[in-house]
């Protein structure tokens, strides 16, 4: 891209400042202080963001020239890869994918760090750390998700649209691909429970042992309640508001189905992956 229009900084500000705020798991001194609930605690956090994503993403209709691989001509892509890729490339030369929470989806077009490289500590093993579901995220988001929760319309604001897009497919990149730190906790907590599925390749033994439908399920409405409170439409009271209009700018159906159809099962196959990948 040649430039951002002025409109869309404080979207590229957002999704920086998400950066800071959850980049907990790396930024810990030590493997000691990262504990399951430390990083339970953080996952919970990144519910917030990921609901706040899906309310900024609904305020513009779906735009479907943005998705269309024609729309620019001879670049060969769509606008929203274009936009990522080269969005992704800028952050590459300052560094944000030195972080290994941070994984690019077009990591081909990444950029060498202008910055010395920042030592994040040594938490993943680094075979399992290559396990990456990020060409899964982008089919579900486009082909599953964005149907559900925006306007068949199109009002050709592109540029705004394509940059909601990634501040939702980064978060959600993010939470899935936490499975590789919760893995490596899991394993170093009870390495017993894990190591003869492991040299088996058992993946089906793996996905029991890491599944626990209690905690699902509280993830889930905890998500279903959040997107109730953050997303609802106030009108103090006013009489003139149609009573067939929602209440709530995503439906917190929406979010539950998110995370019980797509993020919790992509995070548990991280898991697995990585577990696969830990005796190598």
């Amino acid at each position: 891209m040649a430039s951002m229009t002025h409109s869309s900084l404080p979207l590229v500000f957002l999704c920086s400042l998400f950066c800071v705020i959850f980049s907990s798991f790396c930024y810990c001194k030590s493997l000691s202080s990262v504990t399951i609930d430390s990083l339970r605690a953080s996952l919970e956090k990144q519910e917030d963001f990921i609901v706040f994503s899906l309310i900024e993403r609904a305020r513009y209709p779906y735009n479907s020239f943005a998705y269309d691989p024609s729309f620019l001509g001879n670049q060969n892509c769509s606008f929203v890869e274009l936009f990522v890729r080269e969005t992704e490339a800028m952050e590459a030369r300052f560094g944000r994918y030195q972080n290994p929470e941070e994984l690019p989806f077009f990591p081909d077009y990444a950029q060498p760090p202008l910055a010395p490289p920042h030592r994040f500590p040594n938490i993943l093993h680094p075979p399992g750390a290559s396990v990456n579901v990020s060409r899964r995220i982008w089919d579900m988001y486009f082909n599953d998700l964005l149907p559900l929760f925006t306007k068949k319309a199109d009002d050709r604001n592109y540029q705004q649209t394509v940059a909601s897009d990634l501040i939702c497919l980064q978060a959600l990149s993010r939470r899935i691909h936490s499975g590789r730190f919760v893995a490596e906790i899991k394993f170093r907590d009870s390495p017993q429970n894990y190591i003869p599925a492991i040299q088996a390749k058992d993946s089906e033994t793996l996905m029991k042992l890491l599944t626990f439908t209690s905690v699902e399920e509280a993830v889930v409405k905890r998500v279903f309640k959040k997107a109730e409170i953050f997303g609802q439409n106030v009108n103090l009271g006013k009489n003139n508001v149609k009573e067939a209009e929602s209440k709530y700018k995503v439906e917190p159906s929406v979010a539950a189905k998110l995370y019980q159809e797509w993020v919790i099962p992509f995070t548990k196959q991280v898991e697995v992956g990585y577990l696969l990948r830990r005796l190598i």
